[in-house]
């Protein structure tokens, strides 16, 4: 693997660190956080068009920048360095990947242009809070029972028959679906164009879990914005009633697999983005304590607190390898996951802490950091279940026996019956002899 950077990418950084430098201070992100749509849609457009952020890895033929997955996560490492409040994450990083996967020809055409382009945003709705579960970070659900399971609650998705008035969005091809339910926690589901709902369906005979489409106006949709912890991550409650939708894909797609696969680019993106708040936090604490004085000196030249940001900095600069290779590899992405919240969450506490009196309290700008670091934990972790499940995937503490080749014979340790199992004895224990 190559870790360098290319000149594109170098320049990216470059101009997305410019434009977000001056547009995107403490105070315009709490200004924006408070507009009806969660975000600068200004901002929005400008990043769309000068640097083509929401198309930057959808392919050039649906009128994207052509880009691997990896330099989108290199971007979002400078958006979570502004904690920029944006449809980015919801957009590029979980539904484009999916419409792209499983969508027809005919969809991928319809949507990717202008999602890419900024035109159009998503957002995926799962039921509850699931959606760590849904992109399999913290566990695998072979079953897709966290979309509803047939049960009450969820969304539950059922067909309609051709001449039943399935109204708008039906599927070309009989009469469509209709969905009813309700999700929670959407990111961005107040202000997207179009959702992605994951829904349950063909109850215990023929369980399921599908991916379908509803349009901002789809009658029966009601979407309400929710009170969060951390504002730069708006999110709604999205409720269905009887709405008409059309299925993304053909029925018997790999909706799971497809899922997991985002889940794994979306890790390695959400981790990318949390080094860059780590970071940030880190440089402005670091910031503070050399100008801040006691006792006649700055508390930055005290040997405590030069031990303090040290800690920080090594473990901010692991979490930013981890990311990285994730962006190369993301398989990789729930451990570089996990390694970075938590760099986050610990700087962002010691952020708060070395501010002293002024970063108790709650304006001030350390507790964004602090803020973004609790929020996305809850959101797609928690830290333990993520290194749980990627120590799982990897086979670490599975049972040899279980794990054997077929063409490869169990061996019997027992000596007595295997003599060979244990050719080189260790010999007996001398006596300790006491003089």
């Amino acid at each position: 693997m190559d870790a360098a950077f290319t000149a594109e990418q170098d320049e990216i950084r470059r101009t997305l660190r410019e434009i977000l430098g001056k547009r995107c201070g403490p105070d315009e992100v709490k200004a924006a956080v408070r507009t009806a749509a969660g975000h600068d849609r200004e901002l929005w457009q400008q990043l769309a068009r000068q640097l083509g952020l929401p198309g930057i890895a959808v392919a050039e033929e649906y009128g994207g920048v052509g880009c691997a997955p990896a330099d989108l996560a290199l971007a979002c490492e400078e958006t979570g360095r502004a904690l920029l409040p944006s449809p980015l994450l919801a957009t590029a990083a979980l539904c484009v990947p999916l419409i792209a996967a499983l969508g027809t020809e005919a969809q991928r055409s319809a949507l990717l242009p202008p999602l890419a382009t900024g035109g159009l945003t998503a957002a995926l709705a799962v039921s509850g809070p699931a959606l760590a579960t849904a992109l399999a970070l913290t566990g695998e659900d072979a079953s897709g029972q966290w979309s509803g399971g047939g049960r009450a609650g969820g969304v539950q998705a059922r067909a309609v028959a051709a001449g039943a008035g399935a109204g708008a969005g039906a599927d070309t091809a009989g009469g469509g679906w209709r969905l009813y339910g309700e999700a929670a926690q959407v990111l961005d589901g107040h202000s997207a164009g179009l959702l992605l709902v994951a829904a349950h369906t063909g109850g215990f005979a023929r369980s399921r879990t599908l991916l379908f489409l509803v349009r901002e106006d789809a009658p029966g949709l009601v979407r309400s914005r929710q009170t969060v912890l951390d504002e730069t991550r708006p999110q709604a409650r999205i409720e269905l009633r009887d709405v008409p939708a059309q299925l993304l894909g053909v029925e018997g797609a790999d909706v799971l697999g497809a899922l997991a696969a985002t889940g794994r680019t979306a890790a390695a993106v959400l981790a990318a983005e949390a080094v860059g708040a780590a970071g940030q936090a880190l440089a402005r604490t670091v910031e503070y304590v050399r100008q801040r004085e006691q006792f006649g000196r700055a508390i930055g030249s005290f040997q405590a607190v030069k031990h303090r940001l040290a800690d920080l900095y090594v473990q901010v600069q692991a979490a930013r390898s981890a990311a990285y290779y994730a962006a190369w590899d993301p398989d990789q992405g729930g451990l570089a996951l996990a390694q970075a919240l938590e760099a986050l969450r610990v700087t962002a506490g010691e952020a708060i802490q070395l501010h002293g009196g002024i970063g108790f309290t709650w304006e001030h700008d350390a507790h964004l950091y602090f803020k973004r670091a609790a929020a996305d934990e809850l959101l797609f972790g928690p830290v333990h279940r993520l290194r749980a499940h990627a120590a799982d995937r990897a086979g670490l503490f599975a049972d040899p026996a279980a794990v054997r080749p077929p063409d490869h014979p169990a061996v019997d340790t027992d000596p007595a019956a295997n003599p060979a199992a244990d050719p080189a004895p260790y010999p007996p224990a001398q006596e300790k002899v006491v003089v």
